[in-house]
């Protein structure tokens, strides 16, 4: 038997309201958390008011929505089955010949279509918001400040100097080789504390190795003097390889579309860009991760036959349930970033096997 359209819109119409409503609520309670623990952060800053402080939870937001999204689509979906079960409207559905898979139907499409809206339209103003938020952590000092840009113009850094000021590095080609980095077209810009001009290096080759700088057939170019040719030059500098990997753009301020080329970029270049690569497969992943949500809360809560208060047991059974897939996935996530799992594995390990035991018990209980 085909599922009905009207009782198809009804039970939609059941779950997105039970589904928006359970999204609020929690994103609003994690909006509450995170906005006092800016506050205890930026404690110290006396420029700091409430203002920035709901600017930059508001700003974080959408990056805490994407992660309790699975929780909300299982906690919205246990909510309406519940409420079905409980006016006796899913005994009614199921006597007119309706099984299980049809009855969750329309709750897998719209969950399915909302994942895909999500990732190619939400995230991207997401990544965006929180490489805004990134921003004002570093221009408040909250973490340690990130003085590189990597993209397409070439490699960006910024390292104080001794007495006062700062060194601003550019160089339009870079290859990481056997524990260095190896850059071409380097310039070394070199300012005062007050950000007056002190000198220019231009070289047309660069290696940092070991915390030393060298450069190759360089122009040097002083306030006040002549420019000069010097074969080659070595400085001490902060920067090491190590440094300059970890201070890459996090994943998460980069959008779903803008990922790959980021990999491709970072990757011809001789980094590795496995954590940006495993961030996109668990993107990728995350419909599919929300359909097995739907079918989490249905072997909790899709039973006609619960008496009063058994219920309030499978809801505890089920939140239990889900934190427990919260901690498989990150404990999968930080293996696939040590290595010891491949990414595909660590990304999409925890989603199926979730979905093919929810599955399974939701064919024992529907199909015996």
């Amino acid at each position: 038997m085909r599922l009905s359209p009207i009782i198809s819109l009804y039970v939609a119409r059941h779950f997105v309201l039970a589904f928006v409503s359970t999204l609020l609520g929690i994103v609003g309670v994690t909006l509450l958390f995170d906005s006092i623990e800016l506050l205890r952060r930026l404690s110290s800053k006396s420029d700091a008011g409430l203002a920035l402080v709901l600017e930059m939870a508001f700003l974080k937001m959408p990056q805490m929505m994407n992660t309790v999204l699975p929780f909300a689509v299982m906690l919205g979906a246990m909510i309406v089955f519940w409420r079905l079960t409980r006016t006796h409207e899913l005994v009614v559905i199921r006597s007119v010949g309706v099984s299980a898979w049809q009855f969750l139907a329309p709750v897998l499409i719209i969950v399915f279509l909302f994942g895909v809206f999500n990732l190619v339209a939400i995230n991207p103003l997401a990544a965006s918001m929180y490489r805004e938020y990134e921003r004002m952590e570093d221009s408040l000092r909250m973490r340690f400040d990130n003085p590189l840009t990597f993209s397409s113009g070439g490699l960006w850094m910024r390292e104080a100097v001794p007495g006062g000021g700062q060194a601003v590095i550019h160089a339009v080609d870079v290859h990481q080789r056997e524990g260095q980095l190896s850059m071409r077209h380097v310039s070394v810009l070199t300012l005062t504390s007050d950000g007056d001009f002190v000198s220019r290096y231009e070289a047309v080759e660069g290696v940092i190795h070991n915390k030393v700088l060298s450069l190759v057939d360089v122009w040097v170019l002083k306030a006040g003097e002549a420019g000069r040719h010097i074969p080659e030059i070595s400085q001490p500098t902060a920067l090491s390889l190590s440094k300059i990997q970890e201070k890459f753009s996090s994943p998460a301020s980069l959008s779903f579309w803008d990922l790959p080329g980021f990999i491709r970029f970072f990757e011809s270049a001789g980094f590795s860009a496995h954590r940006h690569l495993l961030h996109w497969h668990a993107l990728l992943a995350s419909p599919l991760l929300l359909c097995a949500m739907v079918f989490v809360a249905a072997v909790f809560a899709l039973n006609p036959n619960m008496r009063k208060g058994g219920f309030l047991v499978r809801i505890i059974a089920g939140v239990g349930v889900g934190f427990a897939f919260y901690f498989f996935t990150r404990i999968t996530y930080a293996l696939g970033l040590t290595n010891t799992l491949p990414v595909f594995l660590s990304a999409w390990s925890p989603v199926v096997v979730t979905l093919l035991t929810s599955l399974t018990v939701l064919f024992h209980q529907e199909d015996g």
